[in-house]
């Protein structure tokens, strides 16, 4: 059995919650861990969990954004793009954002950036950081993404001072 746990996404300057990251676990004994790999769950049945986590958390009628992960190997599957533009009709008003947490090649962020932004849905390079997702790699990407996000844990586990999300933002208008 698969759910949808909701991470607050929480704005820093007026720390009023403006959203949600959807993330998956699954049930193990009695615990909710997370999957051996996403890919066990397909995109579609994602999809319909989403629906009513979407549901559970009033999202539409909070105006808030619900995000959820997809990596390499669902962000290609042939189905995801139907998937995800058929579960944005379903959600209507939803603030939908789509975070992909590896590097694609940017041929392919420009292909589904420019699809998904016809349907207001949201692009978002996450785990900045981690692995392949180096910022000088996702640099190519900023014009067609809405976000990156940086994967803040690499930056506390490697000794670095604290980072102020403001001056990231600042870094990042530079």
């Amino acid at each position: 059995m698969y759910r949808f746990f909701a991470q607050p996404q929480v704005d820093q300057l007026s720390h009023q919650i403006f959203g949600y990251e959807a993330l998956l676990r699954k049930q193990k004994d009695d615990a909710w861990v997370l999957p051996d790999s996403f890919t066990e769950i397909s995109v579609a049945d994602q999809a319909q969990l989403l629906k009513r986590t979407a549901t559970a958390l009033h999202v539409a009628a909070t105006n808030q954004r619900l995000a959820f992960n997809l990596n390499n190997q669902q962000f290609r599957a042939p189905q995801t793009l139907d998937v995800i533009l058929a579960l944005k009709d379903q959600l209507g008003a939803v603030n939908l954002s789509i975070e992909l947490t590896e590097a694609p090649t940017l041929a392919e962020v420009i292909h589904f950036s420019q699809i998904l932004h016809q349907h207001h849905i949201k692009l978002v390079i996450d785990d900045v950081g981690t692995g392949s997702n180096t910022y000088s790699n996702v640099a190519p990407f900023l014009p067609y993404v809405d976000e990156i996000k940086f994967a803040m844990q690499n930056y506390r586990s490697a000794g670095t001072p604290e980072v102020n999300p403001i001056s990231w933002s600042e870094f990042l208008r530079h």
